[in-house]
Formats: C-alpha cells, structure tokens, sequence
C-alpha cells in the first residue's frame, strides 16, 4: 500500500499526467480552431473588416464566385501582389465560404492569359452566374461595385426623357447628371439610354424606370399622353422637377395627385453652413427603405416643396424634410447671393419645414408601381452632386425603383482622427518623466535590490 502511494506521489507520474492533460488541451483547442472560426476586428476604425453595405451584397450571391488572378509571384513595383490579393480577398471569403481564388503566372502560362484577354500583372476575373468582369485595380469599392453588377439576376434598362433641354443622364455638362450619378448607375450595372417621344410610339415596355428632369421647352400634348398612359400602366418613374415651369408635364402632377407651390427653400441652416441659403440640407430622413441605414447629410441646391392630394390609390410617403428653421420664398432665386436679402414675408412666403423628396407606390396589374419625386433636380447635377451623400441617396432611389433596394449603396468609411496633438507643456512633462524621472526610477531600484542582496 506505501508502494502504490509513493508511485502515485512520484514526481514522474505528475508530469506525465501534466503532459496528457496538456497534450489532451491542445488536441482539443485545434479541434475547435479548425472546426470554429472567430475574429474580431480592434483596429480603431475597423480597417481590416467590410462595410455593412458590402457583407449585404454578399449575402445577395446564390452560388460560388470564381476569382482568377493573373499575377506574377513578384512584381517590380508593389513586391509580392499575389500576397496583397490575397489578403484582401480573404475579408470577403469570411463572409462568403464560396469564393474560389485561382492564381495563374502570366509568364509561365501565356496562353490561358492571351485566351482571357490580359492586359495588366495583377488582373482580376470575377465570374458569377455565368457573368464576368475584369478588374485592374483592387480596393472595397470597386470589387463590392463588381459583385453588385454581377448579383443583378436582369438586365436593368434606364431610360431618360430626352429632347426637350432637359438634363442628359449620361451627359458631362455642368446641368447633366452623368460625371457622378450617371457613372454609378453604369457602375452597378444599369444600361442608360435617351427617350424621345416624339419619336418613339411608346415608352418601351423593358425599360425598368423612366428619369424625367427638367424640361426647357413645352412638351407637345401628344408626347405627355404617353407618359401618362406609361404611369397608367405601372411603369416606374424617377422625377426631379425644379422650381421652374413645368413646360407641359403639369398632367402629369395632376395625375400623381401631386402640388407643386411655387417658390424656392430657404434653409438657415445651410448659411450657417457657409452654404448658400438657398441650400436646402437634409441630414434626418423619415424610415422608409431608399433611407435605411442612410446618414449622410445632402444638400438640394434651389429645392421647390412638394405636397400631395390625398388619393386613396396612392401611398405616398416622405423621404427628405428639410428647413425646419426656413421657409419657402417667392421671393429668392438660386443666384440670390446675400442672406441678408432674404427675409420671411408673411404675406407671400410658407414657414417650414418642407418637404421636397416623396415616394409614391400602388398595386396595379398585379404588381407594385413605385415613383420617386424630388424637388431638385441640381442635387445630383454634375456641379453638385459631390456634396455629401447625393449620389448615394440617388442610387438608392434608382434601387428602390427597381425593386433591387435590397442592393443597397456603398457608404464611404466613417474617417477618424488618429492624430494625437499635444502642447508644449505636454511634450515638456512626457519627455521630463521618460528621460529623468524613469532612469532615476530604475537607477534606484536597481540599488536596492544590489543593496538587499549584498546585506544577506
């Protein structure tokens, strides 16, 4: 019995069950680890994580997404790219198990990259539902932008109303809407075309939306018969209408049980700003699905109020309110340069706030029609649309309209101030405590304990 005690007290047997525990630990820490994955992003502005827009357009994805990088192992310029790839790539393979990345040496096999039509070291194809793009640079924009054209299970036809002045969607022109808001339309995959009606019988039935801007002549009666037998027939419709003569489509706001007071916002907020007051910001948005998760503040150059007749067949619902402090005059001009110059008239003028963005939908045909309706067709011009979130909060709309809001637009990264700034004195007491006091706090325990040791 003191035999089996002592075996069991012995030093050997201890170590040997330390051994197997530990051994039987990791075992079961690599099970976990192979079988489970957790990460967590602590960089302070989550820079090595995807947007929340760019996780839901993965989730968007039925099916794998094969990636084929043409990429030399090493590169003059930017060393080991297929690494830099790599590592960029596995952020969406996080979220997406089915992403497939295939690395081919242009130099080694020249002729499977002749047969893809190569052009740069480094070139991407993403293919998708029988879809595939190319792709020479590599950042969250572009390669979420690319799956997002790739997710669109149709083919998306916009078409613009063309003829009359009005803004071009593909156009360069200060007015137009094609430098920003017309290239990310292309970008996430929409085909964009002109419609004339006084040529074309009608508005044709693939379009998935007609944008209709301002118009600088008057539509012949014929021309607003057509669109009004387009919206009699479900058909989707964008409308930025400024406050201008509506030249003709004045049926066509009849029809919509729309009311257009003339007039131009005034926003105090906007000079405060250092914008012009005749700027009307929009920075909270009533819940609607254009408007998830939207927190960019925009800003509507000359904006004119929209109100509506209550019809029992429309559902109409607010999408931009703006100048809760403003009004709406009769009186400003989008060139009035002076605030000064604009003072609220009792007689003339409406105290806001005021509307000037409204959804419109309804079941017709066994299908759900919607229209947008803005009260400023400058938000997203060329010469404005850069401001704030324009361009993302068009897009929107164009998604919504065509049932993609799901879709939803990239918002850029939230930019956080890592810069530490300190005074003089505090550079001063930092670099008096690092070069004194921390030696001199060394120095002396260093002595004590040399001290206590020499005594014993």
């Amino acid at each position: 019995m003191n035999m089996l005690r002592k075996f069991f007290n012995a030093t050997a047997l201890h170590n040997l069950l330390f051994v197997l525990l530990l051994l039987a630990i990791t075992s079961g820490l690599a099970y976990l680890g192979s079988h489970y994955h957790l990460q967590r992003d602590v960089t302070f502005n989550a820079s090595n994580s995807l947007e929340p827009g760019s996780i839901e357009v993965l989730k968007q994805l039925n099916g794998p997404v094969n990636i084929t990088v043409y990429a030399t192992e090493q590169d003059a310029r930017l060393g080991d790219i297929r690494k830099i790839i790599r590592n960029f790539l596995s952020l969406y393979q996080r979220y997406k198990s089915d992403i497939n990345l295939v690395f081919i040496d242009p130099e080694k096999d020249a002729e499977k990259t002749r047969a893809a039509n190569i052009q740069l070291n480094g070139e991407m194809v993403i293919e998708h539902a029988g879809r595939s793009e190319h792709l020479t640079k590599i950042n969250e924009q572009i390669v979420t932008s690319t799956l997002l054209r790739l997710a669109h299970s149709r083919d998306q036809t916009l078409l613009y109303l063309d003829g009359h002045g009005e803004r071009k969607l593909d156009g360069i022109a200060n007015h137009d809407l094609g430098a920003l808001f017309g290239a990310r339309l292309k970008q996430n995959g929409f085909r964009i075309g002109s419609l004339n009606l006084a040529l074309a019988q009608e508005v044709p039935s693939n379009a998935s939306m007609l944008v209709i801007t301002q118009p600088q002549l008057d539509l012949m009666p014929g021309e607003v018969d057509k669109l009004l037998r387009y919206v009699e027939h479900g058909g989707n419709l964008l409308w930025l209408v400024d406050a201008e003569p509506l030249h003709g489509l004045e049926r066509l706001a009849e029809k919509l049980d729309l009311l257009l007071p003339p007039g131009i916002v005034v926003d105090p907020g906007a000079s405060e700003m250092n914008a012009p007051p005749t700027w009307a910001l929009g920075a909270a948005y009533p819940p609607h699905a254009i408007t998830r998760n939207f927190n960019l503040i925009t800003a509507f150059p000359a904006a004119r109020a929209i109100a509506w007749n209550e019809n029992p067949d429309w559902h109409q619902q607010v999408l931009v309110e703006v100048a809760a402090r403003g009004w709406i005059s009769r009186a400003a001009t989008s060139s009035t340069p002076n605030p000064a110059q604009l003072r609220f008239d009792k007689q003339h003028d409406t105290p806001g706030p005021a509307i000037i963005a409204v959804a419109l939908h309804r079941n017709i045909n066994d299908r759900e029609q919607r229209i947008v309706v803005v009260g400023s067709g400058n938000f997203l011009a060329n010469s404005f649309a850069g401001n704030g979130g324009n361009v993302d909060l068009g897009v929107n709309m164009v998604n919504w309209l065509a049932n993609d809001e799901h879709l939803i637009t990239l918002q850029p990264r939230a930019a956080k101030d890592s810069d530490l700034v300190l005074s003089k004195t505090q550079l001063t007491a930092i670099g008096f405590c690092f070069l004194l006091i921390l030696p001199l706090l060394l120095v002396g325990c260093g002595t004590h304990i040399w001290w206590k040791r020499r005594r014993a």
